[in-house]
């Protein structure tokens, strides 16, 4: 078994978060096995002791040194007022690769024009401490209460508005919400106990955990296409792609032959493969990335 001082405990979101952020890792090369009744899934690497917690408790647990690490959310980070270490951002999601937004959000018929037009309201929200915040910021006093969920439904019986998250904003359209602000956008961040960001082996270990991962972040939308062509047609075809961007170029044991490999957007490749061929590339084999590390 390996010395419980060469162990770092990480902490990773459950929730809308798990699935994705598991993924994630896997892609980083480190394979992750939840089990439905545990909250302590195991991991293909003795060094890492994982837990699985609610992303809004992992900045606090990571701050009083129950955990080494861990990857939460910006926005919970500053509810929380957590002094950590932040390592960097992953822009990941459950459902996009775009950053979540906190919006304060009024029913579609509701006279509320802006932030100033609440004071002495009653607003509804999970993130209370942030909510507070931004009303102090802009100086108006309004009642925040927590809300434990289904923030949406609230408006206009319970409270007169709400702060919730969003990515697409397909759900407050469908419960008839408008948005009046965003708060904060946020992302998933890698943060460090300051203690055990200040052990010389832990502090490594996480360094080279945050650059696997944005390694694969960085592989997400790419992909590698290699090919074979006449060496003949070698300058026809790049001045014709310039998408393929300083390609790798070697010379194949057939004479007058050159094999070409180069990394490039998925989305284009759908688009380029048929011109590839009719440029005289032969073999054209397109594969998945895991990890881009620049």
């Amino acid at each position: 078994m390996p010395d419980e001082n060469r162990q770092l405990r990480i902490g990773l979101p459950s929730g809308s978060l798990q699935e994705p952020t598991i993924a994630l890792f896997a892609k980083a090369g480190f394979s992750i096995a939840v089990s439905s009744r545990s909250y302590k899934p195991a991991v293909d690497d003795p060094e890492l002791v994982i837990r699985l917690l609610r992303a809004q408790e992992i900045s606090r647990y990571v701050e009083h040194g129950f955990l080494d690490c861990g990857l939460t959310g910006r926005d919970w980070i500053e509810n929380n007022g957590s002094d950590v270490e932040r390592l960097c951002d992953l822009v990941f999601s459950k459902t996009s690769a775009r950053p979540t937004r906190w919006v304060l959000c009024v029913p579609e018929d509701s006279p509320v024009q802006s932030v100033k037009d609440l004071q002495g309201k009653v607003i509804a929200t999970e993130a209370v401490e942030m909510t507070r915040a931004f009303l102090a910021k802009h100086g108006v006093t309004a009642e925040v209460e927590f809300s434990w969920g289904a923030t949406e439904v609230k408006v206009p019986d319970l409270v007169d508005a709400i702060v919730d998250v969003t990515e697409t904003g397909s759900s407050l359209r469908a419960n008839k919400l408008r948005i009046v602000e965003t708060i904060m956008e946020s992302v998933p961040q890698f943060i460090s106990n300051k203690a055990a960001y200040a052990d010389a082996w832990k502090r490594a270990k996480m360094d080279r955990i945050v650059l696997l991962l944005q390694g694969a972040l960085a592989a997400r939308d790419l992909v590698g296409l290699k090919m074979n062509l006449p060496e003949e047609k070698l300058q026809g075809l790049l001045s014709a792609l310039p998408a393929l961007r300083n390609p790798t170029v070697a010379h194949l044991a057939i004479p007058g032959w050159v094999a070409i490999e180069t990394i490039i957007n998925e989305k284009v490749v759908r688009e380029i493969i048929p011109q590839l061929k009719a440029l005289g590339a032969e073999g054209i084999i397109e594969y998945p990335l895991n990890k881009v590390v620049h």
